[in-house]
């Protein structure tokens, strides 16, 4: 757990997190929120419903779901359960991650302009830069974490500050409550991707946030078997849009998806506990490494957010990314020798999974404006599985020693 000054109990761990007393401390609702036994039949697991549509009792007058694409009832389980994770009123799940962010610029209009961190996501990256500015959208890309660049980047046309934290993928920590604060002050919105934390560790809504998404493929689907997206918001007139826009555009997961969400979902206590030992048991011996020039992850007091997660947060998450003493065809070889982490795009499934930035997951991204933010050609990302942490480690000496030593 976090090195803070009262550490909590495993009984009070997230008891003061948001959400309805009557469904429990965060590993209840995890298993229980918005679902109930099948009144029907008593199954215990909500039915997955494929019909794309619905009988009517009378024209115009349905049963609460007309269209598979307006509504369906495993869908409707899925998004109140998240809403009730991230202590929401309202959820909305998507076919996709990206479906989900692109959702969220739906929102704006030509000429409005977007303030974002300058080592998001690739994919997001490429979405704002690549789609939207062709639609006369304006992004400014900035450190995030320097409160005085956000402020210095916000200008009147910005409708949008776009955060990421733990970054991806330098795992840099920003303070939610007060970039919140800087759209507040010029009455645009803060969305904050919450994929690498989940609600288990963080839950932006209770420092400031408007909107909050999420890549259902990673934690909280959890096996790397679904791809799927979600917003969620306390905020009924942003409800309103995303409910319309969900329809309108149709980027919907199908109801399978919603069910191994779900499932995923029920153990993702038990999984996140076990990737932030492991991860935190890896970063101090990568710090000590001397083929390893930097190390990125929050819960390493070297971190510079490593405060700010103590207290932002619950733990500091699976991922860590790390810097070689190599070269970019070094790095390469290192990541494609490892054998207990699999040389793979992703993140957040059971399994481990190591991938080099530069060439994978933010190839997108200019050279030059990729190093210029420090994603530098040794840079690895792993996401940490629950394997023994023995193996991992042993995996990653004995591919360093073959790649750079």
């Amino acid at each position: 757990m976090p090195d803070t000054t009262e550490t909590p109990t495993d009984e009070e761990q997230h008891e003061t997190s948001t959400g309805d007393p009557a469904e429990g401390r965060f590993e209840t609702r995890a298993i229980h929120a918005g679902q109930e036994p099948d009144p029907q039949t008593g199954a215990v697991m909500p039915p997955i419903h494929t019909s794309s549509t619905f009988a009517q009792d009378a024209p115009g007058e349905d049963r609460g779901y007309e269209y598979a694409r307006t509504g369906n009832p495993t869908r409707t389980v899925l998004e109140e359960n998240l809403a009730a994770l991230e202590g929401a009123g309202y959820g909305r799940a998507f076919a996709s991650g990206m479906a989900a962010i692109n959702t969220v610029l739906n929102l704006l209009e030509s000429g409005d302009h977007v303030v974002a961190g300058d080592d998001i996501y690739g994919g997001t990256h490429r979405l704002f830069r690549q789609v939207y500015e062709d639609y006369d959208l304006e992004f400014s890309f900035v450190d995030t974490t320097d409160i005085d660049a956000v402020s210095d980047a916000v200008r009147p046309a910005t409708e949008l500050v776009w955060v990421e934290t733990p970054t991806n993928p330098l795992l840099r920590v920003n303070n939610i409550a007060a970039l919140a604060d800087i759209a507040h002050d010029t009455d645009a919105l803060c969305a904050v991707d919450n994929t690498f934390a989940t609600p288990y560790l963080q839950r932006p809504l209770e420092h400031g946030a408007d909107i909050v998404s999420h890549s259902l493929t990673k934690y909280l689907g959890g096996h790397s078997d679904v791809v799927g997206g979600a917003l969620v918001t306390d905020d009924p007139d942003l409800e309103e849009q995303f409910a319309f826009y969900q329809n309108s555009v149709g980027a919907t997961p199908d109801p399978f998806g919603c069910f191994l969400v779900l499932r995923g979902i029920k153990t993702l206590p038990v999984r996140l506990d076990r990737h932030c030992e492991n991860a935190q048991t890896l970063a101090g011996r990568l710090e000590d490494h001397p083929d390893v020039d930097r190390v990125y992850y929050p819960g390493l007091e070297s971190h510079p957010g490593h405060d700010l997660a103590a207290r932002q947060m619950d733990d500091f998450g699976g991922m860590v990314s790390f810097e070689l003493d190599a070269t970019l065809d070094e790095t390469a070889t290192f990541v494609s020798e490892t054998e207990r982490f699999t040389l793979a795009e992703s993140l957040g499934g059971v399994e481990s999974l190591i991938e080099q930035p530069a060439t994978m997951t933010h190839a997108a991204i200019p050279r030059e404006q990729r190093l210029a933010a420090g994603l530098t050609d040794g840079l690895v990302r792993a996401s940490v599985g629950v394997e023994h942490v023995e193996d991992l480690w042993t995996d990653i000496e004995r591919a360093i020693e073959t790649a750079v030593a």
